[in-house]
């Protein structure tokens, strides 16, 4: 079936294999021709990722479109990645399309949907189509998996429908890149094969006079050009959207005066809502998996996660429980957002097997709610209030004495909802909710010892809330407050021009214009 709309150019950044860059490479062509005033979208048919988001309009999209479409200059719309796969345990996903969760399959019963799932991905990228000028395609993983080439509709497949050139990616790093390049060119298949107009090279380590022999040769082997080769990315923050990626939201600095611990997870999810924190001066940031990792920290944070009963056991049995319940008494901060949250609480209940086979635990009690995993899913953007008095003040003895953190007394926050668990309050002493005009089950404040819960992602994305919370943590420390803002958006415009001057530097750009056709 042949694409009925051919107002948008487009052109395809396929990968032999995952994690070879492709979402970054997406994004950084996205801002050069957004820069070039192009009106330009990002598109990815199918992805597969824990980190995810919700739109204006409470659909769920993946997060490395949501920083594509940031990087073009727009609000994410889920036509920009119409199936979003979420791995749970069990070997299953949820699958995720038009932004509403469609249930949990395995993959072989997922495969069944593809005619059904090819309409909807094809109908979402004409109608992206219809207003942009431009579409930069992703694929996912490999196109040259053979066993999977016949329902393969995000890669080779999407390509045709939108007739778009290819250029596929090597990752140099992990060695054999020729070989890489060279087999996947020929497993794609005569029918597409003569899609790929060109080849790229990622994250090169050295002198590059070095290669360019080898470039010469590989094009006297396949008639395909070589566009560039892109050196190892320094220095430049992205929003990841793989789990594999954790540590690049590390910043681990012995002289930062605050310290904060995330638990690593094993399914992982959201893990952006920390990245904000490398913003400021004075943190560092460790990804811990034992406790005595945590040792120094003064904040420790659990994040979100796709199977919460399954990871919660995974730390307990690696002391946490024990260990958590010391650090608090200890003095330490200690925050969970969504599955982290649900994992402080008293019980976890999974009654119709939701997340996997265990129905039931008991959690780390340090607050005291229960959950309830539930089949239906809860997405929303949100907008709350947080009153500095109240959250601060158990925090710090002397708040009053201490007109800073007062000033600009009600934090107006933003960020969004994404569980399928409902959490209740069994015991209102020693608690107060976070937020003042939002109802408790959205976030608690236990006062004594100092522990947070939220369901609210993205809390520390709001600068203003971000910097008191720091600052409140260094007064309790006896430091002066920095008291300076630093804009998370100005931070992340940076990044992005920065992403596309690397990739302007390392990349033939005129053999890339002359492929879109723009």
């Amino acid at each position: 079936m042949k694409s009925k709309n051919k107002k948008a150019k487009a052109i395809c950044f396929l990968g032999t294999g995952s994690g070879v860059g492709k979402s970054l490479i997406v994004a950084a062509v996205c801002r050069l021709l957004w820069q070039k005033g192009i009106k330009v979208a990002p598109f990815k048919a199918q992805n597969m990722a824990l980190n995810s988001f919700v739109t204006l309009d409470g659909k769920e999209m993946g997060r490395a479109q949501v920083y594509q479409a940031e990087a073009c200059g727009l609000t994410p719309d889920v036509r920009m990645n119409p199936i979003l796969l979420k791995p749970s345990a069990d070997a299953r996903s949820q699958v995720i399309v038009m932004g509403k969760p469609k249930g949990e399959l395995n993959a072989k019963t997922y495969y069944t949907h593809y005619e059904e799932h090819l309409k909807i991905v094809q109908s979402a990228y004409d109608s992206l189509s219809k207003e942009y000028e431009c579409i930069v395609i992703e694929g996912a993983g490999s196109p040259a998996e053979i066993n999977l080439q016949k329902t393969d509709l995000v890669n080779m497949q999407m390509a045709k429908y939108a007739n778009a050139p290819v250029v596929l990616i090597g990752d140099i790093d992990r060695g054999g890149v020729f070989a890489w390049l060279k087999g996947t060119y020929d497993l794609v298949g005569n029918e597409h094969r003569h899609r790929i107009k060109a080849f790229l090279i990622n994250k090169f380590r050295g002198d590059i006079s070095l290669l360019e022999p080898g470039l010469k040769q590989f094009e006297e082997i396949v008639p395909v050009p070589f566009l560039g080769v892109l050196p190892w990315l320094q220095n430049i923050q992205i929003d990841q959207e793989d789990g594999v990626f954790l540590k690049e939201i590390e910043r681990q600095d012995p002289n930062a005066t605050i310290k904060i611990a995330i638990l690593r997870l094993a399914r992982i999810s959201n893990f952006t809502d920390f990245s904000a924190f490398l913003v400021e001066p004075d943190v560092s940031i460790k990804i811990v998996t034992y406790p005595y990792e945590a040792e120094d920290a003064d904040v420790i944070i659990i994040p979100g996660s796709k199977a919460t009963i399954s990871d919660y056991k995974i730390l307990e049995n690696w002391g946490w429980k024990k260990a958590l319940h010391k650090f608090a008494l200890t003095g330490k901060i200690i925050v969970g957002i969504c599955g982290g949250y649900q994992m402080l609480g008293q019980s976890i209940e999974d009654p119709k097997g939701i997340e996997g086979s265990i129905k039931d635990i008991d959690a780390f009690g340090l607050l005291p709610i229960k959950t309830v995993i539930k089949a239906q899913k809860h997405l929303r953007q949100k907008e709350a209030v947080i009153d500095s008095f109240n959250i601060f003040s158990p925090l710090l003895k002397r708040l009053k004495n201490n007109p800073y953190i007062l000033n600009e007394r009600f934090i107006k926050v933003k960020g969004y909802e994404i569980h399928m668990g409902e959490s209740v309050l069994i015991n209102k002493k020693n608690i107060i909710s976070l937020f003042q005009d939002a109802k408790e089950d959205l976030g608690v404040l236990k006062k004594n010892p100092y522990i947070i819960g939220t369901y609210l992602h993205g809390i520390f994305d709001n600068d203003l809330f971000r910097r008191k919370f720091l600052d409140a943590i260094r007064i309790k420390k006896g430091l002066i407050p920095i008291k300076t803002i630093s804009s998370l958006s100005k931070f992340k415009i940076s990044q992005f021009d920065l992403l596309a001057d690397w990739f302007k530097k390392n990349v033939n750009i005129e053999m890339l214009i002359k492929l879109i056709g723009i």
